[in-house]
């Protein structure tokens, strides 16, 4: 009996769906990639991390081809309470604050990781 990675492997090789940009974007992005360069700097993607702009920000490759977007989320922080708003922090542990914050977002269909709601949804 083959093993499944077997498997998977001959039938790949079998079937043509008629997807070229599947499978360029299979050529270009390694499993497991981790870095890419945004600003001639590396940055680890996927990960967020306190923002500069915005109360956080991440890293991502939606195109698989080694150049990284940054996709800043959540409120002001620091930065609004410069400009003389409110701060507001996450209420995770309030159930009813975060249904409704669930509910008023769609985090039930967040999207893709280039947009800034895929990653206020994963927070809450």
């Amino acid at each position: 009996m083959k093993s499944f990675k077997a498997y998977t492997e001959e039938m790949s090789h079998k079937l043509d769906w008629g997807l070229p940009s599947a499978t360029a974007h299979a050529k270009k992005m390694t499993p497991g990639q981790t870095e890419a360069t945004y600003q001639g700097k590396k940055v680890p993607l996927n990960k967020p991390m306190a923002g500069d702009i915005k109360k956080s920000k991440v890293y991502v490759d939606p195109d698989g081809d080694g150049k990284a977007t940054k996709v800043n989320f959540g409120h002001g922080g620091t930065s609004a309470k410069k400009a003389g708003q409110k701060t507001m922090r996450i209420r995770k542990s309030n159930p009813a604050a975060r249904k409704s914050f669930r509910a008023r977002h769609n985090c039930d269909n967040p999207g893709p990781k280039d947009k800034a709601r895929y990653w206020s949804c994963r927070a809450w």
